[in-house]
């Protein structure tokens, strides 16, 4: 039962993702043009060194749809022989460490890009890389259509200042949890006494 159940919301929020990836994208039309040139190719992100005590990741296989947006190709089977599907050959192969989330998680909130490898098709890959450079969701912008550009403005600068005290929290624990480890090893391991 559980294994439906996280199946079921994997699902669901893949699919909110991938919609409100298609909705930064779609409101660049620079961004849609550099994708019309890979329709129908597919890339593929790898998450390495995933923590085992959190939920697993689906297969993060997408493809480039004829709008010029992105489609997520699910694993299990879809009856629609269109529906793309996770096991089929890729273009771009994106690979990151993810060993620990939550640096990398405020590494994005910071606007810092993580480290990547990627392997495949260079021009698919520069476009891609041009996304991740230039692309950035107005979240200001969609707030202030729902409840005027005021309260939009709050919301978004309250945001920010949670992120910054959220970043700011994750790097003192890492400084706390270095410092652990530095004096857990004892003193031998500094070095040769001098």
């Amino acid at each position: 039962m559980f294994h439906a159940f996280q199946s079921a919301l994997t699902n669901e929020v893949m699919a909110r993702a991938v919609l409100l990836v298609n909705h930064v994208l779609a409101s660049e039309p620079a961004a849609v043009a550099r994708l019309r040139a890979h329709v129908g190719r597919r890339l593929r992100l790898d998450v390495k060194g995933w923590p085992a005590w959190l939920p697993p990741l689906p297969a993060l296989t997408f493809r480039i749809t004829p709008a010029a947006l992105v489609e997520w190709a699910a694993e299990q089977s879809d009856p629609s022989p269109m529906a793309p599907r996770s096991d089929e050959p890729v273009d771009l192969h994106i690979s990151l460490d993810a060993a620990n989330p939550a640096k990398v998680l405020m590494q994005a909130l910071g606007g810092e890009r993580p480290r990547v490898d990627v392997a495949g098709d260079a021009a698919f890959a520069a476009d891609v890389n041009w996304l991740f450079e230039h692309l950035r969701w107005d979240v200001e912008d969609d707030l202030a259509k729902l409840v005027g550009p005021a309260p939009a403005h709050e919301v978004v600068r309250l945001g920010g200042l949670l992120a910054s005290g959220l970043r700011d929290a994750v790097d003192g624990l890492g400084a706390v949890a270095a410092r652990a480890t530095r004096s857990s090893r004892g003193p031998d391991s500094a070095g040769p006494a001098a």
